[in-house]
């Protein structure tokens, strides 16, 4: 499994409200959802984001309320990835039960510049910032975590398997 996109950089303590305004939560529309991803921190960002772009971020990314939207709209955006320092605990479970790849990575979260472009091997937890040629190693999915962000999510790969 691999990623490959343009870095859009945040700092630190990007919180759910921020990815996703609370006053979107009276829709699970996926798609209304993502024409609203971020647009409280970068109100260009759903203008720019293309299919397969990463998002980089600083230390506990997705703090705040639990909600599922956040991971939602940016899976629904087109981000194929995070690489964060640090992630919230509720947000990276979130993120792994609606299929969106995270990686930790605090080198690579302090060093790749925002548009960048970044390769991300799941397996191996490699991340290759083409523009630089810097490599970074984060620590890869073991492969039941692999097998569930592959088939999208907790509730497809329960569908597929069982």
């Amino acid at each position: 499994m691999k990623a490959e996109g343009k870095v859009f950089r945040y700092g630190d303590n990007v919180d759910t409200d921020v990815i996703i305004p609370a006053r979107y939560l009276n829709t699970s529309d996926r798609k209304e959802l993502a024409s609203h991803c971020m647009e409280d921190i970068d109100s260009s960002f759903v203008s720019k984001v293309e299919k397969g772009d990463i998002i980089v971020a600083g230390k506990n990314f997705g703090c705040g309320s639990s909600r599922e939207h956040a991971p939602i709209a940016i899976k629904e955006s087109g981000v194929s990835c995070v690489i964060a320092s640090t992630f919230a605990r509720i947000f990276f479970r979130n993120s792994i039960n609606i299929g969106l790849p995270i990686l930790e990575c605090p080198e690579a979260s302090a060093e790749i510049k925002a548009g960048d472009k970044v390769s991300v091997d799941f397996s191996s937890g490699v991340i290759l910032d083409e523009t630089t040629g810097k490599e970074y190693k984060a620590e890869p999915f073991p492969p039941f975590m692999q097998n569930l962000i592959e088939s999208g999510g907790l509730i497809p790969y329960i569908k597929e398997n069982y």
